[in-house]
């Protein structure tokens, strides 16, 4: 339902294009690991995964259960929330185990949370958690890793901004990109698995700010 809605809705408000490496694969089992910029990027994440066949199970702030519509759909699709700071933390790394084990693909968010700067350029990923670690250390899964760019034309910066770029977003439609990288089998103690991990989502990055480049989009590298 989730992908499905992504589908549907993003058309309405950017232009979507989606390419992948020769050697990209998404296998069951497999952890994607996104690059986070804006509120609206899980949406365009989702979007490109779906026309690619895929889609996965969606780790996210446990705080998304409590909007109205949208806590029921992630409900209803046995998404995993993830209570940061909190007692029942573990439980989400137990709940993806057990995802990736059934064969589901698990989508997450190693920087574990959006950027704190309020301009729509793009940058880099930020220092990843060791989630994404732990949990390919736990299940011996490939990491997808995927990079987006865009979405910060959407929405990014303070409150008033975001409901702004959101409202104009369907008379503009921005151009935004997903480029899927090939799977990287993650080796090393926890740190190398991290810096391995980041280092492959900001190559995937820097494909989709070059798709966008090329494409008019005017996108700058950083």
């Amino acid at each position: 339902m989730l992908s499905r809605l992504a589908t549907t809705l993003l058309p309405a408000f950017g232009r979507l294009s989606v390419t992948a490496d020769a050697r990209a694969r998404l296998a069951p089992g497999s952890i994607i690991v996104a690059n986070h910029t804006s509120l609206a990027d899980p949406a365009v994440v989702l979007a490109a995964l779906h026309q690619l066949g895929v889609q996965p199970v969606v780790m996210a702030a446990a705080g998304l259960w409590r909007v109205p519509l949208l806590g029921r759909v992630l409900r209803g699709g046995a998404h995993i929330p993830v209570h940061r700071g909190d007692p029942r933390a573990p439980q989400a790394l137990d709940l993806a185990t057990g995802a990736l084990a059934r064969g589901r693909l698990v989508l997450l968010y190693a920087e574990g949370g959006l950027p704190r700067r309020t301009d729509p350029a793009e940058a880099p990923p930020e220092a990843f958690r060791s989630g994404l670690a732990r949990l390919a250390e736990r299940t011996g899964a490939p990491v997808v890793p995927v990079g987006q760019a865009g979405a910060r034309r959407l929405t990014s910066g303070t409150a008033a901004k975001q409901l702004a770029g959101a409202a104009t977003a369907p008379l503009r439609r921005p151009r935004l990109h997903v480029h899927v990288g090939a799977p990287v089998a993650l080796t090393g103690d926890r740190s190398a698995r991290t810096a391995q991990a980041h280092g492959a989502v900001t190559a995937a990055w820097r494909s989709a700010v070059g798709h966008l480049a090329g494409s008019g989009g005017g996108a700058r590298k950083s």
